[in-house]
């Protein structure tokens, strides 16, 4: 699965986003081109579809090597990702938590 294609199925099944060919479709006639909402890169977003999973409970940390760890759980279900990029283990984390299955 490639990094769009997962984009595309978080943003219909958590922020709740209708997907188009080049833009999501986020409800009262408002839209926001494809190319803004970037979780798997940019900071600012993995957080915004972190807050609105509504996780239970979640864990970011590190160490002094600069591996991430991040642990959610989102309705009783865990999810878990390690790496280098913040965005990307938050992002691969809720996905799991999801039931999405993401390869590291």
């Amino acid at each position: 699965m490639t990094h769009d294609q997962l984009t595309a199925i978080l943003a219909e099944r958590v922020m709740g986003w209708t997907v188009g060919p080049d833009r999501f479709l986020m409800g009262n006639r408002g839209w926001m081109p494809r190319w803004r909402f970037q979780p798997v890169e940019n900071l600012e977003d993995a957080f915004r579809l972190l807050e609105q999973a509504a996780p239970q409970e979640y864990s970011i940390s590190g160490d002094d090597k600069g591996k991430i760890h991040v642990q959610v759980r989102i309705a009783g279900t865990a999810g878990d990702a390690r790496g280098t990029s913040k965005p990307l283990a938050i992002t691969y984390a809720v996905a799991r938590a999801i039931g999405i299955e993401v390869e590291p």
